[in-house]
């Protein structure tokens, strides 16, 4: 088996390989470490290293992949111990947690983040029903790394059986705590999280922080508690695989850098017809090819219908807590779009100073985008994408 672990799996720069081709590694080794911002990577397998680009490090892997059989971290010091294991937003942000935890929260709050708000996504809930402990644990840790008084997990009330096996993982933990999200698309963006659980309405551009909190995905929390309790960098990864496939299946732990093509055969193989691959959820994933590889970020498989044909006139309509330009033009090439006559923003999209950089200023709450369909039209459009997230 071929693993691929790419030099760039978090936000920041690529890493810088330790190891070259024809060195025998081993599970839980360290082969790449950052050159400024960013985060470990270890090898996910025992193997030879056969090939070492700017973009990623190639492994053979040899012999069966043992989920207790790796190369522990040395760290004490639980922050020490976080950076070490390579931990970074596994929920898709990809900021690395050594970073984000290296805060002062006297008074503050940790708070995980259980929305799991792209549909069609089902292994953060299985993690919470299967092992909800791990996550207390995490953000009990991150508690006491940060100072932190308040332990918050914001979930959507639809999620009982989640919520039963989480109340009963939080007894016996001080300050930890069930909070409720709507049932609503982003719940999970930190500013929705930071305005639903802490009544403070972040502005554009600002971190958690400001309102004295730092939030993780839930599986980041499992890495935090597997670093710190077990020795244990990241080499494994939690995934949905669903859509056009014959058996939706959610796989737990599975090594980093095995290829996409895999899991869709273990899932039964394409249900026919099928259309293109999506790494990530429906609002906010990517193309992606069957050769891809699983990375720290990678939380679903989705497999599409088969895109109508159509060669009208089209206009995209953006959204920046949906698909932006680039997204909508990996659509429109897969629907045969002759011409694409304009493009325009969400009206709640604003940019933040001169950066370049547009944010939502009210995520969850969309507006009518009369004015922007008009827009379009006016350019010539006879057909719009809509990459906004509610109607």
């Amino acid at each position: 088996m071929r693993i691929v672990l790419p030099l760039r799996q978090h936000v920041g720069a690529p890493c810088q390989s330790i190891v070259e081709a024809g060195d025998e590694v081993k599970r839980g080794q360290l082969i790449a470490k950052p050159t400024g911002l960013g985060a470990n990577i270890h090898a996910s397998v025992n193997g030879e290293v056969v090939e070492v680009t700017e973009q990623a490090i190639v492994i053979e892997s040899k012999g069966e992949v043992i989920f207790d059989d790796y190369v522990r971290l040395t760290g004490e010091d639980h922050l020490e111990l976080i950076a070490e294991a390579g931990i970074v937003g596994a929920g898709g942000a990809g900021f690395p947690a050594h970073v984000k935890f290296k805060a002062n929260l006297e008074g503050g709050y940790v708070i995980a983040n259980a929305a799991e708000c792209e549909p069609l996504l089902k292994h953060n809930m299985k993690l919470l029903r299967d092992n909800p402990e791990l996550v207390v644990r995490g953000i009990k840790y991150v508690m006491d790394i940060t100072g932190a008084s308040h332990g918050y997990i914001a979930i959507k009330p639809k999620h009982k059986e989640e919520m039963i096996a989480l109340a009963k993982a939080c007894k016996g933990y001080e300050g930890i705590e069930l909070k409720y999200l709507p049932d609503m698309y982003p719940a999970g963006d930190e500013r929705v999280i930071v305005r639903e659980i802490l009544g403070v309405e972040l502005p554009l551009g600002a971190l958690p922080s400001e309102a004295k909190a730092v939030i993780s995905n839930v599986e980041t929390l499992k890495n935090v508690t597997r670093a710190i309790e077990d020795k244990m960098p990241v080499i494994n990864k939690d995934l949905t695989v669903t859509g056009r496939v014959n058996d939706e299946k959610v796989f737990m732990d599975i090594p980093l850098g095995t290829s996409i093509k895999g899991y869709i055969e273990e899932s039964g193989g394409y249900l026919e017809p099928h259309g293109e691959i999506v790494a990530g959820g429906p609002f906010t994933g990517k193309h992606a090819e069957e050769d891809d590889p699983v990375v720290k970020t990678l939380g679903g498989i989705i497999v599409t219908m088969p895109f109508p044909q159509d060669a009208r006139k089209f206009g995209f309509l953006e959204c920046e807590c949906g698909a932006q330009k680039d997204r909508l033009t990996q659509i429109a090439e897969g629907m045969g779009v002759k011409e694409i006559v304009g493009s325009v923003r969400c009206k709640r999209m604003e940019e933040i100073g001169d950066t370049g950089r547009f944010r939502c200023t009210l995520p969850g709450h969309c507006p009518g985008q009369a004015e922007k369909v008009l827009e379009l039209k006016k350019m010539g459009a006879e057909a719009i994408i809509v990459g906004t997230c509610e109607d």
